[in-house]
């Protein structure tokens, strides 16, 4: 949710007052349902060892759980790959809106004649990146 984070633009006609703005774009989604496939998967695979740990009889002699408990993994694993493609995309989208030459371009300030725009920092996305690869 981009749009909810301000930053400040200086004003260079009045030099007392900053204006605000907004980033743009709500790249929630994605993140949201990584996170929210990564809780599920954890409290299948709790249930899932306390089946086969506290409940193996029960499990080897059953033959329609093995064969659900297979069902169930092959579709986590499908929705661990659309999650992390998913996540993926939301990153890049997410670099895209806060590269610093997206950033100054959208400032009105930077656009005046004689003005130069210099880029502070640059934003840290390491552990972003290696959230994707996991």
């Amino acid at each position: 949710r981009l749009y909810q984070i301000p930053f400040g633009m200086p004003n260079c006609e009045d030099e007392s007052e900053a204006r605000t703005l907004h980033l743009v774009g709500d790249f929630s989604a994605p993140a949201e349902f990584f996170v929210t496939l990564g809780v599920f998967s954890f409290l299948y695979s709790m249930a899932a060892l306390v089946l086969y740990l506290r409940f193996h009889s029960l499990y080897t002699e059953n033959t329609k759980l093995p064969f659900a408990d297979f069902c169930v993994t092959v579709c986590f694993a499908f929705f661990w790959l659309v999650a992390a493609a998913a996540w993926g995309k939301g990153l890049s989208d997410v670099k895209a809106a806060t590269r610093p030459s997206t950033l100054i371009s959208a400032m009105g300030v930077c656009q005046s004649d004689g003005v130069v725009c210099n880029v502070g920092t640059t934003p840290a996305m390491g552990l972003a990146n290696i959230s994707v690869v996991r």
